[in-house]
């Protein structure tokens, strides 16, 4: 079965009606949380809304005003996920957030056509492509690409979007002979219906369920970014096309505009500038570091050279290390005196080391620990760790 989304790409509302509204659970990852929401799997008689599949990610719109939060394909059916019930028999309108639609359709066309111009011209086969939020990649079946190839491929791949080929959508039979004949990788375990075949004219034929572009035009430009290497021997081709060429194209320039004016030089010069500032901010981090281990010295050498100095320590330095303390720590000596010792920002994380007589560390190190917020460990008269309570 078709959908009316898969006979018509470019239909952005439509009417249809509801076969069955059954309560249902889906999973949604948050920030690497997965969360369970309560809702209803909604089955229509037709849709417009592409159901994940073919490496694309499924269509957002609405039905009858509900927001459609996911769309699976179970064998020949479209299921909608909605948060409240619809009818059973109802007509509803369903409307399509168009901008990520076109943007798929731009997307998944783009992969097309360089997996074939990859193939013609290099012979370089794809096993598997994925469709992200902000560029898209193709894994190529070679370890590597040789110098030049990708600019080849980009040049080509743009000058079939300007000759405004068509771009067209066959139905065949499962055993009809000229699915042989076409690119593919295989149907899923549940497919259903006739295959579905992408004809590029004069490029390419692909076995397909997604949405496609009509004609090569609407691509508008391919931007191929740059290679990566995958796994196993491959490569992963990353690209842009159409709008997502665009934003690339403005976002670069807004960042451009932004380093011109911190780095005071000409967008040619950015580079050079970032490399002369790094090697700068290492020699005067190397310096920072050497004045720190002397500073500790002085502190540890200034206390003992107290002569009401006690046997108690305490000091809260911002700028120090875990060697910052552990200097003052071994400098001051320990074995009759209590040292406590915190370094990092006053409002924010830090580290702290009590050292000290082993019985009294023991002791007291894992309270201190638990009033700092923190967590730690200690061993020979050292207690020590991270703490997330603020010293101010």
């Amino acid at each position: 079965m078709a959908f009316q989304c898969q006979r018509d790409c470019y239909m952005q509302e439509f009417d249809t009606c509801v076969v069955s509204c059954v309560p249902a659970e889906l999973t949604l990852e948050n920030n690497g949380k997965k969360d369970k929401l309560k809702g209803f799997n909604l089955k229509l008689k037709d849709t417009i809304l592409f159901p994940e599949g073919g490496g694309q990610p499924d269509d957002h719109g609405t039905v009858g005003g509900v927001p459609v939060l996911r769309v699976l394909r179970q064998g020949p059916e479209a299921v909608h996920f909605i948060s409240s019930a619809l009818e059973e028999g109802q007509d509803v309108h369903i409307k399509l957030d168009w901008e990520r639609r076109f943007d798929h359709m731009q997307q998944h066309s783009g992969q097309h056509l360089i997996t074939a111009l990859a193939d013609t011209m290099f012979g370089y086969k794809t096993t598997s492509w994925d469709l992200g939020r902000q560029r898209s990649s193709i894994e190529l079946d070679t370890a590597a690409v040789k110098p030049g190839e990708m600019e080849a491929l980009e040049v080509a791949v743009n000058e079939k979007i300007r000759a405004h080929i068509p771009v067209t959508v066959n139905l065949l039979s499962i055993d009809d002979p000229a699915v042989e004949k076409v690119r593919s990788r295989g149907l899923p375990d549940d497919h259903a219906g006739p295959i579905r075949i992408i004809d590029i004219e004069g490029v390419d034929a692909n076995m397909c369920c997604g949405t496609h572009v009509s004609n090569l035009s609407h691509l508008q430009v391919i931007k191929i970014l740059g290679t990566e290497k995958g796994k196993k021997n491959k490569t992963n081709l990353i690209f842009i096309a159409g709008s997502r060429v665009l934003k690339y194209a403005e976002k670069s320039y807004s960042i451009e505009k932004s380093l011109t004016g911190l780095l005071k030089t000409g967008a040619d010069e950015h580079v050079d500038a970032v490399d002369k500032l790094q090697k700068t901010v290492k020699r005067l981090q190397k310096s920072n570091l050497i004045i720190l281990r002397e500073m500790a010295v002085l502190i540890a050498q200034n206390f003992k050279n107290k002569a009401d100095r006690g046997n108690f320590f305490s000091l809260h330095n911002k700028d120090g290390d875990n060697e910052f303390m552990n200097i003052i720590a071994n400098e001051i000596g320990f074995l009759d005196t209590v040292i406590f010792l915190t370094v990092g920002e006053e409002k924010g994380a830090g580290l702290f080391l009590l050292a000290g007589p082993e019985d009294i560390v023991t002791e007291v190190g894992p309270r201190v620990s638990e009033l700092l917020q923190g967590k730690g460990a200690g061993k020979a008269g050292r207690y020590q760790g991270l703490q997330t309570r603020s010293m101010g």
